[in-house]
């Protein structure tokens, strides 16, 4: 018989490790001696007498590529064997073709419908068994083909979407520090607010006010856009930007410009971009209107409550308790609790309530990110 032992297997036979492993499922052991002197010339062939005995072979080291399984089993048919093999992740994608005398229709159905690849009727016909076989297996290879492109597009993709990804944080921070260069006190102010930004948005993530706008996707966005906040003090003159001391009332007119000097720049940008870019729709906002203020007394438009977008609300928030703990040529530093009494003291009016409300609970881990990225030679507040 080829070689084949009718009692159960638990190994493939020596020599064989480049071929499929078939496992073979028959309580006759007479029916197991004839298939395996069917196949074992061209394949790994294990054996089993139960349902019990298919299932560990099955989950084993030497997982099978595909089972032959019969269905008129005592204690345990085929149809539940297969169901059992469904059930478990470890055996769920092996395939199955049933091997059975029953002939109705709806026997046939009945294997399908569990996730059979195939039914062979008894007595077998050894080219059709190998047929059957053969066309299974190449049709096993060919998903796995598929799913391992898949997997490597997928990973690609992956791969360069984080690379475009680093390549716009790049770009976003080297014009964030452009804009700096002309205003060199404000050190690593970008990075405090971002991390401003973003801790209190997750903070007011699933507020009522908040949560259909403040997805995990937009508050990426949100803070990939804040270090553009003051991209338009690029357009202001140094004598007015880099002054020690009070600015005249004329001089404040143009240093307010520098809000709409900012949004319309980028409001360029996506004009010569070929496509929409999300975060760019988010800076514009954050850029113009961040020194708005909740009672409309802010500029460059006078916005007031919730027509202010809440991605400026937030940035107002960051933007003015960064200004507040960090030194000036005009000032000197504050420290962190007289910069949370003015932001207290600004709920309502300069603020907005429920974010004022989050940034104040949460005030602990705004004085770990102010911190973190202090200025160098900075000391603490």
């Amino acid at each position: 018989m080829n070689g084949l032992p009718i009692h159960d297997m638990a190994e493939p036979r020596q020599g064989g490790g480049l071929m499929d492993t078939l496992l073979v499922v028959d309580d006759d052991p007479e029916n197991l001696a004839i298939l395996g002197g069917l196949l074992q010339p061209h394949y790994d062939v294990l054996a089993a007498t139960s349902g019990e005995r298919a299932l560990r072979i099955a989950a084993g080291e030497s997982k099978p590529s595909l089972i032959l399984l019969d269905v008129m089993m005592p204690e345990m048919d085929g149809y539940e064997v297969l169901a059992r093999l469904r059930a478990d992740p470890a055996t769920r994608d092996i395939t199955v073709i049933f091997l059975t005398a029953l002939s109705e229709a709806r026997d046939e159905e009945r294997g399908l419908e569990l996730g059979a690849a195939d039914y062979i009727t008894k007595p077998i016909q050894p080219v059709v068994v190998l047929a059957r076989v053969r066309t299974q297996l190449e049709v096993k290879r060919a998903r796995e083909w598929l799913k391992d492109q898949n997997a490597f597009l997928e990973a690609e993709v992956a791969r360069r979407m984080a690379e475009n990804e680093l390549i716009q944080t790049v770009s976003i921070r080297a014009l964030a520090h452009l804009a700096e260069t002309r205003d060199p006190e404000t050190g690593n102010h970008i990075l405090r607010t971002q991390g401003y930004v973003h801790a209190l948005a997750v903070r007011l993530k699933d507020h009522p006010r908040f949560a259909a706008c403040l997805t995990g996707r937009n508050i990426e966005l949100l803070a990939r856009s804040a270090p553009l906040h003051d991209i338009g003090k690029v357009g202001i003159p140094d004598a007015i930007l880099q002054k020690p001391g009070k600015l005249a009332p004329e001089e404040w007119d143009i240093m307010q410009t520098h809000a709409r000097l900012g949004s319309e720049a980028i409001e360029q940008a996506e004009r010569d971009a070929d496509q929409p870019v999300e975060f760019l729709a988010l800076a514009k906002e954050i850029a113009r209107w961040h020194h708005e203020k909740w009672d409309g007394s802010g500029y460059p438009d006078g916005l007031a409550g919730d027509a202010i977008p809440v991605s400026a609300r937030l940035m107002a928030l960051a933007d003015v308790f960064d200004a507040l703990i960090s030194p000036r040529v005009y000032k000197p530093a504050m420290s962190f609790d007289e910069a949370r009494d003015i932001i207290a003291a600004g709920r309502g009016k300069h603020f907005d309530p429920d974010m004022t409300d989050a940034f104040l609970a949460g005030f602990e881990e705004c004085i770990a990110i102010a911190e973190r990225y202090r200025d160098v030679g900075e000391q603490p507040t």
